[in-house]
């Protein structure tokens, strides 16, 4: 491993540990050469299948594109980073474990909707409102009013 700090390949692991359910080996290095300490993380490296987006264009699976939308949708709530890292990761194993070579992107967005449905419900909103592209403020209405325990809009009384 390169240290980062001054490019020496000489170095000893210090610490090694699991983490995010055992799946990721984190691993505490020091340099021989400037004795300064990084950390390393190191994962299974997994075949992920290719995305079908709507115009057939295919590429590869983005960790980071999904991760990036989902930090959107959850910018300014009370969601912290490792349990969005966790929605990525889980939603990363479902898509190796359908041992598919291809994925249509839909399924994907709907897959990253639903986590989010569980997480947050503002968060899930506001990716929906980005990812369905609602053409109209009664489809956005629609969608809300499903989160809603009886399923309809409440709307404030107005006092006079």
């Amino acid at each position: 491993m390169k240290c980062p700090f001054c490019g020496t390949l000489d170095n000893k692991v210090i610490d090694s540990r699991l983490s995010q359910g055992g799946e990721v080996t984190r691993r505490r290095r020091e340099c021989e050469g400037c004795a300064r300490r990084y950390t390393t993380y190191e994962r299974v490296e997994q075949v992920l299948p290719l995305v079908v987006k709507k115009d057939g264009r295919r590429e590869p699976f983005d960790r980071m594109k999904i991760l990036g939308g989902v930090r959107r949708a959850c910018e300014k709530r009370p969601v912290s980073q490792e349990s969005l890292e966790r929605l990525v990761d889980r939603l990363e194993r479902e898509l190796v474990e359908t041992g598919e070579k291809e994925v249509p992107s839909s399924m994907i967005g709907e897959k990253a909707m639903d986590a989010l449905r569980e997480l947050d419900p503002v968060a899930y909103v506001r990716f929906a409102s980005v990812y369905r592209s609602f053409a109209d403020l009664h489809e956005f209405m629609a969608e809300i009013a499903q989160l809603l325990p009886d399923g309809t809009p409440k709307r404030e009384s107005s006092s006079s």
